[in-house]
């Protein structure tokens, strides 16, 4: 694209696409770091705003994160590329060469639904025109479908991850919007890694409704609870040793012929291959029986 450099005082910068773009205070302080040291390397990309010319804001399309350490620092200027393309064709240039900005997917969501909201683009013509397919297209604007705002607003500031909104939020939203809300409203207040509300998530699939209903008022509750117990039986099979969990075993495999007697009972005939199995149940105890007897350590071959 035509280009030319200048260097442009911040208050100029039109800030459009601020909300598409994820909050990283860390990246941030690292270009921050970087300038200060070799000062602005890479320029930003602007456009003029449409209908404007001359001195009025040119819209930013990159370097949402430079601005903010430029500002950071001190700055006032900022060293800036101006292409002489429209505003969608300067997105979807960016969006294009994404091997030299690496974008999360949910920024890329933002911008393009941005663009088909504010430029009246099509799936077709964004796809087209950041040599994209329109698959590509669609499975990043169905990241946007049915995720909250409040979880969006989360994902924006570093407070939840893409993954967990869309693998947790938004299925759970589908499912319970009142359990989405109050999930995201104590997430906001003791936010969880991904790795925590992945397995906060798994629980709640199998729990019961009353257990959910206490489970998304203080995720945070369940979990140092869930962690306290799994500690406390590590603590019981460290007391016990491998003699008491030969006993759980045992009890376990009490428990389990107890059921499949109840089964056999209520059949209305026994089929072969139950039959065939019983032999080998008596030959599988037999062994752990004189294992037991001798005292030595059941053999797993």
């Amino acid at each position: 694209m035509d280009s030319h450099r200048l260097e442009l005082d911040l208050h100029q910068l039109d800030l459009r696409f601020a909300s598409s773009r994820l909050v990283d205070p860390q990246a941030v302080a690292r270009i921050g770091q970087s300038i200060e040291r070799c000062g602005q390397i890479v320029p930003c990309i602007v456009v003029a705003a449409p209908g404007g010319a001359g001195a009025d804001p040119r819209v930013l399309v990159d370097g949402y994160r430079r601005v903010a350490a430029l500002r950071r620092l001190g700055r006032d200027t900022a060293s800036v590329e101006q292409w002489t393309c429209g505003l969608a064709e300067a997105v979807l240039g960016v969006l294009a060469r994404a091997q030299d900005r690496s974008f999360a997917i949910i920024e890329e969501a933002l911008l393009l639904r941005e663009l088909m909201q504010g430029q009246g683009l099509s799936q077709q013509d964004l796809a087209r025109r950041c040599g994209r397919d329109v698959s590509w297209v669609s499975r990043r604007l169905q990241l946007l479908s049915g995720l909250p705002d409040a979880a969006l607003a989360a994902v924006r500031t570093g407070k939840l991850s893409s993954w967990a909104a869309n693998r947790v939020v938004v299925p759970l939203a589908r499912a319970n919007p009142v359990h989405a809300d109050c999930l995201l409203a104590a997430l906001a207040a003791s936010p969880l890694s991904t790795r925590e509300l992945q397995c906060w998530f798994a629980h709640y699939q199998q729990a019961a409704q009353t257990v959910r209903d206490r489970m998304v008022g203080d995720p945070r509750l369940f979990l140092d609870a869930l962690r306290a117990n799994d500690e406390e039986r590590a603590g019981e099979r460290l007391r016990d040793g491998p003699e008491g969990e030969c006993i759980v075993d045992l009890r376990c495999l009490e428990a389990v012929i107890a059921r499949l007697t109840d089964r056999a009972a209520a059949l209305q005939s026994v089929p072969p291959a139950l039959t065939a199995a019983v032999p080998r149940l008596w030959s599988a105890i037999d062994v752990l029986t004189i294992a037991i007897d001798r005292g030595d350590a059941l053999d797993p071959g």
